[in-house]
């Protein structure tokens, strides 16, 4: 019997800019482990996340709820994808991480549309 750790309570108030960062994150690592070369994090990353975390908060909350609800079912998926690639018998799958890339800069790409 394994013994899992429960979920860690969510902080309160979302970030957006954070989880957009966090997410970007995970993005650069499957690229690497995809073999593509990936953008470095930089300053316009910064002013990206500020701007989102602003326009979040100027936004209806409709748009609030949507983009949370995207961001969280991004990360549990981007996660699973992550953990999968890392446990595969050590031996890089590229193609599956590429498709990964993918779609997880599309998803990062319709966060951040919803912000605009």
């Amino acid at each position: 019997m394994t013994h899992q750790a429960p979920p860690s309570a969510p902080i309160s108030g979302p970030d957006p800019g954070r989880q957009l960062a966090q997410l970007r994150e995970a993005l650069r690592l499957v690229e690497r482990i995809a073999g593509q070369e990936s953008a470095p994090a930089s300053d316009d990353a910064l002013d990206e996340a500020a701007r989102l975390s602003s326009a979040y908060e100027a936004a209806l909350p409709l748009v609030q709820r949507r983009f949370e609800a995207l961001a969280a079912e991004t990360a549990i998926w981007a996660a699973a994808g992550v953990e999968a690639l890392l446990s595969a018998d050590a031996v890089p799958h590229p193609a599956a991480a590429a498709r990964l890339a993918r779609q997880l800069s599309a998803a990062l790409n319709e966060m951040a549309g919803l912000l605009r």
